[in-house]
Parts: C-alpha cells; structure tokens; sequence
C-alpha cells in the first residue's frame, strides 16, 4: 500500500496532532506533578461588597462610605469601629489570599466558631465563610463552593476582629 503527496501530509499533520497532546500532558505532569496549593482570593477578583453581616453586628454600605448595626437590639456591639476601620476591614477581606487546603482537614463541621456572610453587587445568593479550628490551626470555609481554605491566628484576629480567640485558644 502505497501513500500519494496528500496520504502523507495527513499521517504528518496526525502525528504531530498526536505528539502536541502527549507532550502537553507530559511536561504538566513532569513539571508540576499533582496540583500544589496555591494561594486563592477569598472573595471574587472585582467584587463589590453592599453588606458584611457576622453574628452581631452587619456593616453596610452607605454610599461611599460604611456604618454598622447591631443584630441584636439587647445586646451591645463588642467590636465598636470607625468608618475608616470598617472600610478597612472590607478591605482586608477583599484583598485576602489564603493557601487552599485539602479535604482530609481535621475540624468538626457541625461547629463554626462563627460566621461572616456577604452580599455582593451583581450576586443573588449571598457568600457564606464559616470559621473552624482544627489541628491547631484555623479554616475558612466557603459554603458556596465548598472551597477549604486555611488562615493563621493573625489573619483570622484581623477578618474576624468582633470575634473572642482567647476562648477558642483555651478549647
């Protein structure tokens, strides 16, 4: 069985077809071998925040600048802040990156020490991040996405500032 000009150009432009996906695939897992964790926005890239509500208090915005609100009528806020420290504190969690985990994390799914749940422009459903302990060290979890993300005490004390990580601490 002979081959014509055209028979040849075909088997040419297979095999190379053929060779592209086997060495696109091959340098992937040479290279990079399973996927590492990397570092991942916690809010979406351009988002813009209305309202953050944690347990106690929800701060919203009001035009271009923020107030905040008790939940509870009887109970008084535990974490008192400016304007300025508000919009800083939507800041933070917009500008967040934090290193994504696993699923084998160790922590009781059924005991959020807290909550924090934003509405954003352009978004029907609001986003839920719940805060766990686990292992001695703390997890972000994006209800959403079922996303696991893990933070340390520092940045957790700075997205959660209305909440008490001294009792957390000593659990």
């Amino acid at each position: 069985m002979r081959l014509g000009r055209k028979g040849w150009n075909n088997v040419i432009i297979f095999s190379m077809l053929i060779m592209i996906f086997f060495l696109n695939g091959w340098h992937k897992q040479f290279l990079g071998g399973e996927d590492k964790q990397a570092l991942q926005a916690v809010l979406p890239q351009q988002s813009f925040v209305l309202t953050l509500q944690f347990v106690d208090q929800k701060i919203e915005r009001i035009g271009t600048s923020w107030r905040t609100t008790p939940l509870q009528k009887d109970i008084p806020l535990v974490w008192k802040a400016s304007e300025q420290q508000l919009s800083d504190l939507v800041n933070q969690w917009q500008s967040a990156a934090l290193m994504g985990v696993n699923e084998s994390v160790v922590f009781n799914p059924n005991a959020p020490l807290y909550v924090a749940t934003f509405e954003l422009a352009g978004e029907s459903m609001p986003w839920v991040y719940l805060l766990y302990k686990g292992d001695g060290q703390y997890y972000l979890l994006e209800k959403r996405s079922q996303r696991i993300l893990a933070l340390d005490l520092k940045t957790a004390q700075q997205l959660f500032p209305s909440f008490d990580f001294s009792q957390s601490e000593s659990n």
